[in-house]
């Protein structure tokens, strides 16, 4: 396992408190109408591909593709985060939305699997999940409150949102760099402990040949750059599992002050979402979290996001570790999501 002891403080871009973005027009775009014409053109010319074979060279955009290049850069080596709003999804098809939606992500990165089943394409709706149930990830099914996590094997994370819920629903975006230097100030002995590889319940998503539960730790420092993976409830549960040993006090008390850290207000910045916004996430160097939301009772105005989870190529190095739970797309060494053997990737085009 490749880490680095971390000692100094984290500086550069990826660090950074909510002060520092109180004017939303730093990270937050519209799209113009010429933008609009473009995508729409781009989604009519790749009708004839299965969406899944989009890519950036079959989903041309001469203007606006320039925009999602420095947008990726942004994403690798920047703040981590940027919203870009206003696409006309309430007069689009839901495959028109899918297309347009793939098309853009191809810009920034390669989508890969989200779930055992191969899933492409996610869907984030209440559809009664349970996000204490202790063989899923069901929380992006439910409508309960989602701490400052990070999603499992994706460089980026994306999400368009169909329909706002009826109230609520707030997103979330931390640095960890800011996170790490706040724990540094004030206990820099439970960073070091946050440092060393910890156990992860795997929460029945596991593939062939692997244990229930898996290790790594919560800071990483590799080649000079700090990255993390992060979900309390995984580490919380980890002991179910034979010889998993039951978390020491003062590792609970590392991991309560990071969640604390976290949601401290000057360092957390919150956003809303509303019909045709899209954020992308770096999932390496921000956590993300969501308030719990009340939705609507009608089906068809519920609250409805598609998620992509896509792979960077020229992303920053990262430890083996990374690579622990689903293992790396062959061509490029990237997080390959859930890539499970034998399952053939699908691009739903609504919740299975």
């Amino acid at each position: 396992m490749s880490t680095e002891k971390i000692i100094s403080a984290i500086e550069g871009a990826t660090v950074w408190r909510a002060n520092d973005f109180a004017d939303s027009r730093i990270w937050a775009r519209e799209f113009s109408r010429e933008e609009i014409s473009e995508i729409e053109s781009a989604t009519n010319a790749s009708r004839k591909l299965p969406i899944a074979d989009i890519s950036e060279k079959t989903f041309s955009l001469p203007a606006l593709g320039s925009v999602l290049s420095s947008v990726r850069r942004q994403l690798i080596d920047g703040r981590g985060f940027v919203l870009m709003r206003g696409l006309p999804v309430e007069r689009w098809s839901r495959e028109e939305t899918a297309r347009a939606y793939w098309g853009l992500g191809a810009h920034i990165g390669q989508p890969v699997s989200q779930n055992p089943e191969g899933h492409l394409l996610g869907h984030v709706k209440d559809i009664g999940g349970d996000f204490h149930d202790l063989n899923s990830r069901g929380g992006y099914r439910s409508r309960a409150q989602l701490p400052f996590h990070t999603d499992v094997g994706a460089d980026v994370v994306g999400l368009l949102c169909l329909r706002a819920a009826k109230s609520r629903g707030y997103s979330s975006l931390v640095s960890v760099g800011a996170i790490y230097n706040a724990m540094r100030e004030q206990r820099p002995d439970l960073v070091e402990l946050l440092a060393q590889p910890i156990h992860r319940d795997r929460r029945g998503e596991v593939p062939p040949g692997r244990d229930q539960h898996y290790r790594a730790p919560v800071f990483c420092l590799h080649e000079g750059r700090l990255t993390t993976t992060f979900v309390r409830r995984f580490i919380d549960t980890a002991p179910r599992h034979d010889g998993v040993p039951a978390l020491p006090a003062k590792l609970v008390e590392a991991l309560d002050l990071f969640e604390e850290i976290a949601n401290d207000p000057d360092l957390r910045l919150d956003m809303n979402f509303a019909p045709g916004d899209i954020q992308f996430v770096n999932n390496l160097t921000t956590l993300h979290a969501r308030t719990d939301f009340e939705d609507f009772d009608d089906p068809d105005r519920k609250r409805h996001l598609l998620r992509l989870w896509l792979a960077v190529t020229d992303g920053w190095p990262l430890p083996d570790y990374y690579f622990e739970r689903f293992g790396a797309i062959s061509d490029s060494g990237r997080p390959a999501g859930m890539a499970m053997p034998g399952v053939t990737p699908t691009v739903p085009l609504d919740v299975v």
